[in-house]
């Protein structure tokens, strides 16, 4: 598929500290630099407070040339910081981070972002070490620390990448806004090389140039960069902080209960037939489990969820990713489908008018088809952690058969689901007043899950979650 339509506006992310020498040459490079037809620029520049003339050039620079966005740090917090306020302030489909030290070639730009015009990557990284590019020749132990960071940073994030201390990082803007950035200084690199590892975006390498400069010339990384480096490495293999919005956060958490997920697919599994449609399918917890099927539509609000779920299942012919709102208009060509089971997990309590959201699946089954339906239990039960992900109700079994048949199901089965995680929402929601749970109590949570499925049944307090197996009858109660 090929991105060239959509993608209309590069931004050129430039970090500038104490360059006065080069800056003028540098900006003239990339304004010049050859981009693919159709695809316009944007240079966002942030200074990051110099103190050598650096910004008295810039602002007479931007004065004369639109396309230049000028800020200016208020005090030195280096370049992740930078990075991480250029970021705010752009506005492109795609984003490029460029270094004011002229040691990368805008030249090169329209084949770094050649694999996310050409729709396989959400993420390029350039890479000085490979073959078929010129590479000046400096500082040996420099490139074995460069090296042996990107080993360690492979080693831990699953990538295999050979350059990941590489200025040149593309993104589509939309990702790359949604990743915080912690580090202030050179941090950032390691930081979220990570992140994008552990979001699962494609990434793609292309081999650039590097015309590398000597500490002599104005070189600002050292050692003390690289031990940094280390530790932020080692810090996001433990650390899941991914995403700008929290309750993302909170979905991707609960990604990694691969056991519960299992549990909760394999109770609804005998109920699935062979041509499935999901509502709310966020980045595949329940969707994985419940493959392999005839045909699988996975579909979802959120475009970052969309993007993730396009990821997971490129080039799987019997999966589709559709990107809908139930409670709003139904994609026409879902009817044409032939579905035969919705699944709608965990999603019923988010919607306002949940009633027209059921009808819209009514509309799209077969007749005899199947709702599966999943949905928060008693609403004395409502507590911050719902606030936080956004919850408009909870449900009782009497509410969910009155709204199911009230939208023309037949209601076949209710029951009660998860029992034994009821009193830790009560503690960490009702009592404490959380707003997460922590990942050290979903492992614990999740490693534990053989055994609660063993138990759950018997256990005398209300269960976290309802399940509603109900079937589509010939004509929708008005």
């Amino acid at each position: 598929m090929d991105d060239r339509s959509r993608i209309r506006l590069l931004s050129i992310l430039i970090p500038v500290y104490n360059e006065k020498y080069l800056i003028r040459t540098l900006i003239d490079k990339v304004l010049a630099a050859p981009l693919p037809a159709s695809l316009q620029r944007e240079v966002i520049i942030v200074d990051d407070h110099s103190t050598d003339g650096t910004w008295e050039i810039l602002t007479e620079i931007a004065a004369k040339n639109s396309m230049i966005k000028l800020f200016r740090n208020e005090k030195n917090q280096g370049k992740g910081a930078a990075i991480e306020f250029a970021v705010q302030k752009a506005t492109g489909d795609i984003a490029i981070f460029q270094d004011a030290d002229l040691e990368y070639d805008p030249n090169e730009y329209a084949e770094v972002l050649a694999p996310i015009l050409q729709g396989v990557a959400d993420v390029v990284y350039g890479t000085r070490f490979t073959t078929g590019r010129p590479r000046r020749v400096l500082f040996f132990h420099h490139s074995i620390g460069n090296k042996l960071l990107t080993f360690m940073s492979n080693f831990f994030t699953g990538l295999n990448l050979t350059d990941m201390e590489v200025c040149y990082k593309v993104f589509k803007m939309q990702l790359l806004k949604s990743i915080p950035i912690r580090a202030k200084r050179f941090g950032i690199e390691p930081e979220i090389t990570a992140k994008v590892a552990k979001r699962g975006f494609r990434v793609y390498e292309v081999p650039v140039s590097y015309y590398g400069r000597t500490y002599s010339e104005g070189k600002k990384i050292n050692w003390k960069d690289g031990v940094e480096a280390f530790f932020i490495i080692l810090k996001y293999w433990f650390v899941d902080d991914l995403y700008v919005e929290k309750d993302a956060s909170t979905l991707f958490c609960f990604s990694h209960t691969h056991r519960l997920n299992k549990w909760m697919a394999n109770v609804i599994s005998p109920y699935v037939g062979d041509r499935v449609l999901e509502i709310g399918s966020g980045i595949g917890n329940i969707t994985q489990p419940l493959l392999p099927r005839e045909r699988y539509i996975c579909t979802d609000i959120d475009p970052l969820h969309i993007q993730t779920l396009n990821n997971m299942f490129y080039g799987r012919p019997n999966v589709r990713v559709v990107q809908m709102d139930i409670s709003d208009e139904i994609d026409p060509s879902l009817p044409d489908e032939k579905i035969n089971t919705v699944v709608c997990l965990n999603v019923l309590e988010h919607i306002k008018n949940d009633k027209h959201a059921l009808k819209n699946i009514y509309k799209i089954l077969i007749n005899e088809g199947r709702l599966i339906l999943l949905v928060p239990h008693l609403q004395s039960l409502f507590s911050t952690l719902d606030e936080t992900v956004k919850h408009e109700r909870r449900y009782s079994e009497k509410d969910v058969r009155k709204i199911v048949i009230e939208s023309g199901f037949e209601v076949e089965h209710v029951f009660q689901f998860n029992r034994v995680s009821t009193p830790g929402w009560i503690v960490n929601g009702k009592i404490l007043k959380r707003r997460h749970f922590s990942m050290l109590q979903l492992k614990v949570y999740d490693s534990l899950v053989w055994f609660f499925k063993l138990i759950d049944r018997f256990l005398p307090w209300p269960g976290q979650s309802i399940i509603c197996i109900a079937r589509k009858t010939e004509k929708p109660l008005d």
